[in-house]
């Protein structure tokens, strides 16, 4: 159904949009999905960070448990 949608189609679909909408309000939508995106990668790279930084904590101390006793 969607293969034949064409470029009119699709120019006719955004003309839609744009009049319901208004283009204030679709702007207002994009800087929302703009943030949303924002905040979402920020949260992936926080959260590798974290991931790195607990896998260095543990790869740190390699130490057997004996020898740990006797220093």
């Amino acid at each position: 159904m969607l293969n034949n949608i064409g470029l009119p189609g699709l120019l006719l679909i955004a003309v839609v949009v744009l009049v319901l909408f208004g283009r204030g309000k679709i702007s207002s939508l994009m800087g929302e999905v703009g943030k949303g995106i924002t905040s979402f990668k920020k949260g992936i790279n926080e959260g590798s960070k974290e991931l790195e930084q607990d896998a260095a904590d543990v790869a740190k101390d390699v130490t057997p448990e004996t020898e740990k006793d006797k220093a």
